[in-house]
């Protein structure tokens, strides 16, 4: 038997303004702003909250919008989307591309505001099927870790109305038209970490006088890769990459610093001190062995918690969905290595659901290389991609899935 929440989602959605909904999209898509800069982003969500009917506030922590719509007795549910976009300029060739040099919706944000403004305009239009409070949040910078805390910093839960869950959903790679659910644990911690090597600069015609930061840092680079190979028990999943190495001015010019930034994916606590102390000794010992002048530096910077589905709460979207969609377009996609700053929000323990909506065109799935499931999704487009382009045909499916995930946690009226 179907749930009365899944009946009245499939009533709310089903004649939405799928026109507007993807001149939404596109206008969004083509003008992106990145982290913190979000002000036009902002606005556009905004205007359509104040026309559906909310109490609408602009500038929390920054560019974040909040919207509340206070409808009767009731569970207050918050339903969020990420507005900021990426440093990466777009290859995807499609009309509607990015029009910012260097900047783009490489990770599906334009479709998660899309998708909240849709599910708040089909819930307040349907207010008279359901009782609570809706808490709408388009949040800034969720790129760069800053926004959720700034939001709840900026007294988020003191200036509107406490919520009993939170609720967000990802657009992700894999063929359109599915649902990936998991209790507990579904994506991990992000560490950052900034390594500066001292060195001692000169003629590079000279490299006797000198010490080389580059080679020291090349050295570096290359046993900071056995940190998970050898330093982590294969049941416990890690990750460490190097994205980025900086030294020197000249070809001529032996430079007196390299600088190395790498990131760190992490799924507890301990291998994430276990890993961080990997990387001082190894930076540490490189140094000494080259003689550098100076010990290194190692400063441990941005990070992202791990994302852990509370089980009643995701289980009752999980649930929703199977019926609204069917049941064999839900899945346990396992734990990811990916990162978000969603969990912030859950300031002192409100538990939350967070869920995949994967969205790779049809056509471009089957054209992809692989026999299987993980080898086209090893050559799809991923988030990050410059040539990630999220299928228009989500536009509506995204929309039933956050209306039907709130129907899951509000009174029936």
């Amino acid at each position: 038997m179907t749930s009365a929440a899944a009946r009245t989602a499939l009533d709310l959605t089903a004649d939405l303004p799928v026109a507007d909904l993807e001149n939404c999209y596109l206008d969004l898509h083509r003008h992106p702003e990145l982290s913190l800069r979000e002000h036009r982003t902002a606005g556009r969500l905004a205007e359509r909250l104040r026309t559906a009917g909310y109490e609408t506030t602009e500038g929390v922590g920054g560019t974040g919008v909040v919207g509340v719509l206070r409808n009767g007795d009731g569970p207050t549910v918050l339903l969020r989307a990420d507005l900021d976009a990426l440093p990466v300029a777009e290859e995807t060739g499609l009309p509607y591309a990015s029009t910012t040099p260097g900047v783009m919706h490489a990770c599906g944000h334009d479709l998660h505001v899309t998708w909240l403004a849709g599910a708040a305009g089909a819930l307040a239009a349907g207010r008279d099927t359901w009782s609570g409070t809706l808490l709408v949040v388009g949040q800034p910078a969720e790129e760069t870790g800053e926004g959720a805390r700034a939001m709840v910093t900026d007294g988020l839960y003191e200036r509107f109305p406490r919520p009993g869950v939170l609720l967000a959903q990802h657009a992700a790679p894999g063929p359109a038209g599915f649902y990936a659910h998991r209790p507990g644990l579904i994506l991990s911690a992000s560490t950052d970490v900034d390594v500066v090597v001292h060195g001692r600069g000169g003629h590079g015609s000279r490299p006797e006088a000198t010490v080389d930061p580059v080679v020291t840092a090349a050295y570096l680079v290359t046993r900071l890769q056995t940190v998970v190979s050898r330093e982590i028990a294969p049941r416990d999943s890690a990750v460490l990459t190097v994205g980025r190495i900086e030294a020197g001015t000249r070809h001529n010019i032996i430079p007196s610093e390299a600088h190395i930034a790498l990131n760190l994916r992490t799924q507890s606590a301990e291998v994430r001190d276990r890993m961080i102390a990997a990387v001082r000794r190894i930076a540490a010992g490189e140094c000494l062995a080259a003689g550098c002048p100076r010990e290194p530096e190692v400063t441990v910077g941005a990070d992202f918690p791990v994302t852990v589905n509370d089980t009643a709460a995701e289980g009752r979207v999980a649930a929703v969905h199977g019926e609204v969609f069917g049941a064999a377009t839900v899945f346990d996609p396992g734990p990811a290595m990916g990162s978000e700053d969603f969990p912030h929000l859950a300031a002192d323990g409100i538990p939350y659901a967070y869920w995949f909506v994967t969205s790779t065109p049809a056509d471009v799935w089957e054209a992809a290389p692989g026999a299987d499931l993980m080898e086209k999704f090893a050559e799809v487009p991923s988030n990050h991609s410059p040539r990630f382009a999220p299928d228009l045909s989500t536009l509506a499916p995204g929309v039933r899935a956050l209306v039907s995930g709130a129907l899951a946690h509000l009174s029936a009226a």
